[in-house]
Parts: C-alpha cells; structure tokens; sequence
C-alpha cells in the first residue's frame, strides 16, 4: 500500500500533462471534436461548448500537475479529477457508443486514472 501512496504523485504528473493537452481544444475546437470523436461540429453553439469543455478538462490536468508539487492537496485533486474522468467515461458507455474507437484511448487512459485513485483512497485508509 505504501507504493502506491508514495508514487501516486508520478501519475497525477503523466496524467495531468496528458489531460492538460486538452488546453489545444480552446484554439482548436474542430481538431479536438475530430481527434477525440471523429464528428465535425456545425454552429456556434457547439464551439462554444467544445471550448468550455476543453479548458475544464485542461485545468483539471493542471490540477494534477499541482499535485506532483504539493502532498497536502493529492487527495482532493484526485478526487475532483478522477470524479470527472468517471462522469466521462460513464457518459460515453451510456450515450457515445458510437465514439468509442475514437475516444478509446482516453477512456482506457481515464479508466486507469480512476482505478489507481481508487486504490490510492484505499491506501490512505488502511495506512493510518
């Protein structure tokens, strides 16, 4: 269990870099849609939330990148990040079957995320 919470902060930094990357999607929204969800999107509306959402999940990962840096806040930055990754994943099992050979890569690497935070919670329970 100690392995765990002595390492978790090396997959907050690699995820948190990764999940940062999100960031192009606010300059970038078409390259984004296209890239995670092979769609194109037409109007207004869906750049604007394609840009939202891209700056959400890129503050997220720099989130995780803070964790690296400061043991006090890994636990609730896990928290937050690895609740968002699950509403992710759950949202596109229940209503993007059709986005999932696309997304697969950031669902598998999200699906990771959750499941070492996870075993990180059960970790700090059992170590005190």
């Amino acid at each position: 269990m100690n392995f765990i919470i002595n390492n978790i902060k090396w997959l907050m930094l690699v995820s948190g870099i990764l999940t940062a990357t999100m960031f192009y999607g606010v300059f970038s929204p078409q390259f984004i849609l296209e890239s995670m969800f092979g769609a194109v999107f037409e109007g207004d509306l869906e750049n604007i939330v394609i840009r939202s959402w891209s700056a959400l999940i890129g503050l997220i990962g720099l989130m995780l990148v803070y964790g690296f840096f400061k043991e006090k806040y890994r636990a609730f930055i896990l928290l937050i990040a690895a609740s968002s990754k699950l509403i992710f994943i759950a949202l596109v099992l229940l209503y993007g079957q059709a986005y999932l050979a696309t997304a697969l890569s950031a669902i598998i690497m999200d699906c990771a995320v959750v499941l070492v935070s996870l075993s990180y919670f059960g970790a700090l329970k059992y170590s005190k």
